[in-house]
């Protein structure tokens, strides 16, 4: 941005960083944040109109202020114009689900896993598809999924919150209690410490009153289950 402050990749780039430190409930300064992901987002949709950076970076900023449904067009933008962008997908999987179109994620996550079979972060795809089973109260799909999203990404806590409730549901309370403790591990804070705790944490990014109530019956009811204290 620097050498050229015109650089629609470089604004893009910049745009979906800001947003993914928002995301990642990483950002003490999330408005300021997102307020310059705007700006920049508006540059380089003004500056390459028709090009999937910009709207990439759009639906990621909408994301990351929890206008979901908004953010959908923009990443389905992104990825007809890149039909390879393995990205978009992962994203639009997130916001289906927080909008309450759970039905639409795993074919979602699956078309990432096609794009981008060796990618890094593939255990995010895992964790989606292992997530909508947990919430659709079908555990032992939901262990096999989220099994190989720890696997894949072992120091993400997330995961391991997930496949902690899933184990409880399904009665492995020895296993269940060996990946909480890991999920604390890994966090670096309290969220996981009691129900109340994580829902202060999380539970604005849980989506649509419908998600909600499917992550109260099967996550926070699996996290009980483990013994974890409501306050």
């Amino acid at each position: 941005m620097a050498l050229d402050p015109q650089s629609v990749e470089a604004q893009s780039r910049l745009a979906v960083v800001l947003a993914d430190r928002v995301l990642a409930l990483r950002a003490d300064s999330g408005a300021a944040d997102l307020a310059r992901g705007e700006v920049l987002v508006n540059q380089a949709l003004a500056g390459s109109p028709c090009g999937w950076p910009a709207h990439f970076a759009k639906g990621h900023v909408l994301r990351a202020q929890k206008r979901w449904e908004e953010a959908v067009p923009e990443y389905e933008a992104a990825l007809a114009l890149n039909h390879n962008f393995g990205g978009a997908p992962i994203c639009l999987a997130w916001c289906k689900l927080h909008a309450g179109s759970i039905e639409e994620v795993i074919p979602l996550a699956e078309k990432a896993i096609r794009l981008s079979p060796r990618d890094p972060a593939i255990g995010v795809c895992y964790n989606q598809i292992g997530t909508v089973h947990l919430l659709q109260s079908r555990t032992d799909d939901a262990i096999i999924w989220l099994e190989k999203a720890r696997s894949a990404m072992p120091a993400l806590p997330g995961h391991r919150g997930r496949l902690a409730a899933a184990y409880a549901l399904k009665g492995e309370t020895e296993r269940a209690a060996a990946e909480l403790a890991e999920a604390r591990r890994f966090t670096g804070d309290d969220r996981f410490s009691s129900i109340a705790r994580l829902k202060a944490f999380a539970g604005p990014w849980l989506g649509a009153p419908t998600t909600r109530a499917l992550f109260e019956a099967t996550y926070f009811a699996g996290l009980r289950k483990v013994g974890m204290l409501e306050e």
